[in-house]
């Protein structure tokens, strides 16, 4: 046990209030960090039903120092063995502004049943919780029907979503709702109105779907009943997901990937997740004295933002899916190339980043600390969910095919059987050893851009964990400057003056939504990024 006190009784922090109880709820009941991040997890996927769920995807590290494991779990969708590299290249009209995907005719590849890679995350959350977790499966699926059979209240951040539109090209959400006569039934009253803020959502269907896993362990969506009903929905569709995919789909296991900044050590995730990005804009940045600079100062926003152009340029050019692309990984995280970028930074060199013009937060992350210092740090999606519910089975899939690029012979390219790259990037800092921090956030293409943003608040400016995360962000993964409503216009001015085009959101809090906790003489501090409704809590 933790005998200086370092961890308490343990931490979850997330996005949704229901599913961060539900992980201190195991915590109590004697489970540890990873059954605490798993039905956290899995109570996200019903009370946020677009932003993750068992039919998505996503990564996660695990950290469990007494039984000398330190691990992250893939689990990106793969692309159907139906799948051709040229199947929609006459379709492109263009691509995202943020780069978080693109854009076709009819939006084939964004929305309905031929955007659905083969799902990771249930077989991620079932290997995790049954080899590292201590409670019984069926006790951490138990949360997540209970929310499902007995309803939850629609909050504020879920029915945005819903109201939010057609966005940078991509389908309209309610739209995606209303696609599948299932998702009619569950989204919409009879008369044909979405369900609205504060009415309660139940889902039959999905608690049924999620007693049968509870039953039967993932193996019964993967292969068994579940399987033949997604597999003969999907023929009888025209999807491309069949059964031998689902059959024939892994996670992949091995080391995180490793870096350090300012004599810290950090952990990440490997490609095709984000975690290069982060450490390559950590290795640009060592070179530069940020505090000096002053947090969000114009000379701070200038060099950061470069880092932030750099780094996308080098993602879009050389990383994706390992087993199909050569990314030159070494190289890209290198003191050698962080000094070469920071450099032609100092001379006044700005990347660019093209956009063929003509990831939204539609992601969430779970992070847990238990007694013993065992950690979690999950993120999981639907990507843009695909707007397709399976009749009988409640959940809604994936629609990561959008962000493969149509065009053959590029990184990111179409191919059977690839993961697709996201920026998602579990993460953690250590300190001669010891755990600081567990960090991470959903938000698309944004989602490198907010956690580094976080890392550099605690490590350069040395703000408590809640500062880092509230702190206004911004972003730059095209050749604009993205800013919230909080950065003061006397900096932007400045930066427009120089010739940088700057895109002000009307909201204060935007660019992932960051969610962390950092271990501290005093114990353990959480934070939840108020641009959400969740929120830090300790048994």
């Amino acid at each position: 046990m933790d005998t200086q006190g370092r961890y308490g009784k343990g931490m979850v922090a997330a996005a949704q209030p229901e599913a961060v109880e539900a992980g201190v709820d195991a915590l109590r009941a004697g489970g540890n960090a990873v059954d605490a991040a798993i039905a956290c997890g899995l109570v996200a996927g019903v009370v946020d039903p677009q932003m993750c769920g068992i039919a998505g995807f996503g990564n996660a590290q695990l950290y469990l120092p007494a039984d000398d494991v330190h691990t992250c779990v893939d689990f990106h969708g793969t692309s159907p063995a139906a799948t051709r590299a040229d199947m929609w290249e006459d379709l492109v009209v263009g691509e995202t502004r943020d780069g978080f995907g693109f854009v076709l005719e009819g939006n084939v590849n964004d929305f309905g049943y031929q955007s659905i890679t083969t799902p990771g995350s249930l077989k991620a959350y079932h290997e995790a919780q049954t080899r590292h977790g201590r409670l019984p499966w069926a006790d951490v699926v138990a949360p997540a029907i209970a929310y499902a059979e007995d309803g939850f209240a629609i909050r504020p951040n879920v029915f945005h979503w819903w109201q939010e539109g057609a966005y940078m090209g991509r389908a309209d959400n309610v739209e995606r709702l209303r696609h599948t006569a299932a998702g009619r039934r569950i989204y919409f009253h009879e008369d044909g109105r979405l369900r609205g803020i504060g009415e309660t959502l139940r889902n039959p269907d999905l608690a049924n779907t999620l007693r049968l896993i509870a039953k039967g362990g993932a193996d019964v969506f993967y292969t068994g009943e579940i399987a033949e009903q997604i597999g003969a929905d999907m023929t009888a569709k025209g999807g491309l997901l069949s059964m031998e995919d689902l059959a024939n789909y892994q996670t992949i296991w091995g080391e995180p990937l490793a870096t350090t900044y300012r004599g810290l050590d950090v952990t990440t995730n490997r490609p095709p997740g984000g975690g290069v990005m982060v450490a390559e804009m950590m290795s640009i940045l060592e070179n530069f004295d940020l505090a000096a600079m002053g947090h969000n100062s114009v000379e701070y926003i200038r060099t950061v933002s470069e880092a932030m152009k750099w780094a996308t340029a080098d993602k879009d050019a050389h990383v994706g899916d390992p087993e199909f692309v050569d990314v030159p990984l070494d190289r890209l995280i290198s003191a050698d190339h962080g000094k070469d970028i920071a450099e032609r930074i100092r001379n006044g060199q700005r990347a660019e980043v093209a956009r063929i013009q003509g990831e939204p937060p539609d992601t969430t992350h779970v992070c847990a600390i238990d007694a013993e210092g065992n950690a979690m740090s999950m993120t999981h999606s639907l990507g843009m969910p695909s707007g397709v519910v399976t009749d009988g089975l409640g959940f809604m899939y994936n629609g990561c095919m959008g962000v493969f690029d149509p065009r053959p012979g590029r990184a990111g390219s179409l191919k059977a059987g690839k993961r697709r790259f996201s920026s998602i990037c579990p993460t953690m800092v250590f300190q001669d050893g010891q755990l600081e921090l567990v960090i991470g956030a959903p938000g698309g293409t944004q989602i490198a851009m907010g956690v580094t943003q976080a890392l550099l608040n605690v490590i350069d400016f040395d703000m408590p964990v809640l500062d880092a995360v509230v702190a206004p962000r911004f972003s730059s993964t095209s050749n604009a400057i993205d800013v919230t409503n909080r950065i003061p216009r006397s900096v932007t001015d400045e930066l427009a003056a120089e010739g940088r085009e700057i895109v002000r959101w009307p909201q204060s809090y935007a660019f992932a939504m960051v969610h962390a906790i950092a271990v501290t003489p005093n114990g353990l501090a959480g934070a939840a990024d108020p641009g959400g409704d969740g929120f830090a809590l300790a048994p």
